[in-house]
């Protein structure tokens, strides 16, 4: 509850009288088991939550989750792929992707001022009383870039911690929030990762999720999580960990070969592993820094 997104739900819950059900850690099993004892309406995850949810076949065919009217996630890109199986599993609830941080608040995003529909993984436009702008180097009126915000929910700094808050508040009261992101021509934003999760590959920027997003358009592929490897000629390259989905089987030559079909040539993985599951970190997103640690023993292991 100390992040933004608990506390706002904890305010929201209290302010319309609803009940909130807490579990003690996430377990895609109790998770399905809270919502069909409690009769939840609103569910609240990450994405990498729900597609863990997703894979608990027989005990969803059983569960009855029609009291759902309303799916919240955000943290990470939602994928058309994770997005097409929750709405065959909630058919009648509205998946929303939303966007918040703990230094900031939870409202930064609103609807199309002019009422205009939002386009699928956007997040919404600008809130009327939030300033945003996307920063590319010195760019400070990109359309693609980190996001940075002023509003009124905006932090006084972190406590006791003037050096770090100093890194994040820029000299015109804007917090950099790390976070990429993308705006079309009618003010919507669409999420693209996190700056610190972009690497650089023979002089081409690759964004993790993006690669991840395509390979999760595979009919076989439930996840993927895509990482960098330290090359010499290169720089880095990508490589990707993959989730398959149950009862599907693909080789690791024929995603390399979808990647090269649906995508330019410098994102496609050089190296593709599978595993059962990913590891998550404790804010139950997927925890990149093992999985890059995997990936170096592993290719260190095919050079011997």
């Amino acid at each position: 509850l100390y992040h933004m997104n608990g506390l706002s739900t904890a305010h929201a819950a209290l302010a319309q009288h609803d009940s909130v059900v807490l579990l003690p850690r996430f377990t895609p099993a109790s998770y399905i088991d809270a919502i069909t004892r409690y009769r939840c309406t609103t569910i609240s995850a990450v994405p990498p939550m729900m597609a863990m949810m997703l894979r608990e076949h027989e005990l969803l065919r059983r569960s009855d989750l029609s009291s759902v009217s309303e799916i919240r996630m955000g943290s990470a890109p939602v994928s058309a792929a994770l997005h097409d199986s929750l709405r065959g599993v909630f058919p009648h609830a509205r998946i929303d992707n939303v966007f918040g941080t703990t230094e900031s608040g939870p409202i930064t995003f609103g609807p199309h001022p002019q009422g205009l529909a939002p386009p699928f993984r956007s997040v919404g436009c600008a809130h009327p009383q939030v300033q945003l702008r996307l920063v590319d180097g010195d760019n400070v009126a990109a359309n693609e870039g980190v996001l940075h915000i002023k509003c009124p929910a905006l932090m006084n700094g972190y406590h006791k911690l003037p050096e770090a808050t100093r890194k994040v508040i820029t000299s015109d009261g804007y917090y950099i929030t790390g976070d990429v992101f993308s705006r079309d021509a009618q003010g919507f934003y669409f999420f693209l990762g996190r700056i610190d999760d972009m690497f650089v590959c023979g002089g081409e920027n690759i964004y993790p999720s993006e690669v991840e997003k395509m390979l999760e358009r595979h009919p076989a592929i439930q996840q993927a999580c895509v990482v960098p490897v330290a090359d010499e000629i290169k720089g880095q390259k990508p490589s990707a960990f993959v989730v398959l989905k149950p009862g599907t089987a693909v080789g690791a030559q024929e995603i390399k070969d979808y990647a090269l079909a649906n995508a330019p040539p410098y994102q496609h993985p050089r190296w593709v592993w599978f595993l059962n599951e990913f590891p998550l970190a404790g804010t139950n997103k997927i925890d990149r820094k093992a999985l890059m640690r995997l990936a170096e023993e592993r290719t260190a292991r095919d050079r011997r």
